[in-house]
C-alpha cells in the first residue's frame, strides 16, 4: 500500500519576509530623514538666535572737513574806561556834564562844597603861622646866644639849648606846613575833572548829594569812556589758538546794525588756555571813528581761515547722538570692513547742539549714530546706512 503526502505551499513565507524588510527599510528612511530634519531645524534655530543677538545699527559718514569760518560771541568794551570818584567829603555844589556828552582831558565835571575841609585848612594855616613865628623867635634867640657865647658871656650848655630850640621849632613848622599841604590837596579835590578825553557814560550824583569818600559804599560820580577805539574780547577754542596771530583780521556784526559788517584786528592774546573752558582769550581792536558802536554791546565775530593749517588737526562734524562716554574719555563707535564695532577716541572742538566738530576721524569712517551703551570693541553688528553727516 503506497502512502501519498499532500504538498505544503511555500509561497506566503518569502513574501512576508520581503514585506517586513521593505517596511523596516522605509521606517529607517523615515527615521533618518526625521533626524536630519530635526538637526537642520536645530541648526537653523541656533543661527536665528545668533543672528538675533547681533544688533542692527544705523551708520553715517562724518560731514567731511568743517567749514573754515569760526563764529563766536564777543563783547565790545571802551578803549579806556575810568570811574571818577570823589577824594574828599562834602556836598555836591554843581555838575557841569551829563551822560552822552564829550569831554576833554582836565575838563571840570563837578564841584563839591567841603566846609569841614575848609575849616581844617584855615586852622592848619593859622597853626603854620604860629609855628613860623616860634621858629623865627628861636632863630633870633639862637643867633644872639651864639654871639654871647663867642664873647664868653654865656655857657656853651645854654647856647646848645637855644640851638636845640631852633631845630625843634623848625621841625614843628615843617609838620604844620605838611598839614597845610595835605588839606590844600584835599581842597583841590573839590574840583572833579576828566582824566582823559572821552564820553560821559554814567552820572551817579546830583546837586546837594552827600559825598562820602574812601568807603566801600562809595559810588563813582561819573564814568568817562574813550570810545574812539573799542576792544573786543573773544574766547577761542584751543584747536584754533595756533591761528590767532597778531594782525589777524576778522569781521563782526552787532544787533543794531544787522546788515552791516565791521572789521576788527587782533592785537593781543592771553597765550594761555583756560583749564575750565578749554579756550584762549584774545583781544581785537575796532576803530570807532564814526562813533557807531557802543561799549558793552554784544557782537558776533567771524574768523575766516584761508587754506588748511598743518598745525591744526583735521576736523569733521558728527551727530551728537553718536558719542559714548567711557572711563577712557569721549569716544564713538565705528564699523570696520568685517561688520565689527571699533571704539575710537575723539576730541570735541565745538558743540553746535545736534552736531559736534571733532578730531580723530575722517570722512570715510562709518559712525554708529545711536550706539548701544554696552557695545564693546570687536562686537559684531548689522550696519544699516542712514545717510550722511552734515
Amino acid at each position: 500500500m503506497v502512502e501519498t503526502h499532500a504538498a505544503t505551499p511555500a509561497g506566503p513565507k518569502p513574501r512576508l519576509r520581503w514585506i517586513i524588510l521593505i517596511a523596516a527599510f522605509i521606517f529607517s528612511i523615515i527615521l533618518i530623514v526625521g533626524t536630519i530634519v530635526r538637526i537642520y531645524d536645530r541648526h537653523q534655530l541656533h543661527a536665528v538666535n545668533v543672528t538675533a543677538l547681533v544688533p542692527s545699527v544705523t551708520v553715517v559718514h562724518p560731514g567731511g572737513h568743517a567749514v573754515d569760518t569760526l563764529v563766536l560771541p564777543a563783547i565790545l568794551q571802551a578803549w579806556y574806561s575810568a570811574p571818577v570818584y570823589a577824594r574828599t567829603n562834602g556836598y555836591l555844589r554843581k555838575w557841569y556834564v551829563d551822560i552822552g556828552q564829550k569831554v576833554e582831558m582836565g575838563q571840570l565835571l563837578a564841584e563839591i562844597d567841603t566846609p569841614d575841609v575848609d575849616l581844617q585848612l584855615a586852622g592848619a594855616r593859622a597853626a603854620l603861622g604860629t609855628r613860623t613865628a616860634q621858629r623865627d623867635l628861636a632863630r633870633i634867640t639862637s643867633r644872639r646866644w651864639d654871639r654871647l657865647n663867642a664873647e664868653n658871656a654865656v655857657s656853651q650848655q645854654e647856647t646848645d639849648e637855644r640851638r636845640g630850640n631852633l631845630a625843634a621849632s623848625e621841625a614843628t613848622r615843617h609838620e604844620a606846613a605838611a598839614e597845610v599841604e595835605r588839606l590844600e590837596t584835599l581842597s583841590a579835590f573839590k574840583r572833579i575833572i576828566a582824566p582823559f578825553a572821552g564820553v560821559i557814560t554814567s552820572r551817579a550824583t546830583d546837586i546837594g548829594a552827600l559825598i562820602v569818600a574812601g568807603t566801600e559804599a562809595s559810588q563813582p560820580l561819573f564814568t568817562v569812556s574813550d570810545v574812539t577805539r573799542l576792544r573786543l574780547y573773544v574766547r577761542v577754542p584751543q584747536a584754533y589758538a595756533a591761528r590767532m596771530q597778531e594782525g589777524f583780521e576778522a569781521h563782526f556784526t552787532v544787533p543794531d546794525y544787522r546788515n552791516r559788517q565791521f572789521e576788527a584786528r587782533l592785537i593781543h592774546s592771553s597765550d594761555a588756555v583756560d583749564s575750565q573752558s578749554g579756550t584762549m582769550l584774545v583781544q581785537l581792536v575796532y576803530e570807532n571813528g564814526e562813533n557807531l558802536l557802543k561799549p558793552g554791546a554784544y557782537a558776533q565775530i567771524a574768523f575766516t581761515f584761508h587754506g588748511p593749517d598743518p598745525q591744526v588737526p583735521s576736523t569733521v562734524r558728527i551727530p551728537a547722538s553718536s558719542l559714548l562716554f567711557r572711563k577712557e574719555g569721549t569716544t564713538v563707535a565705528l564699523v570696520d570692513g568685517n561688520n565689527h564695532a571699533k571704539i575710537q577716541p575723539v576730541s570735541i572742538l565745538i558743540d553746535f547742539g545736534t552736531e559736534l566738530e571733532v578730531t580723530g576721524l575722517t570722512a570715510q569712517n562709518w559712525i554708529i549714530t545711536n550706539p548701544p551703551d554696552d557695545i564693546e570693541d570687536g562686537d559684531p553688528v548689522k550696519p544699516r546706512e542712514g545717510g550722511h553727516g552734515s
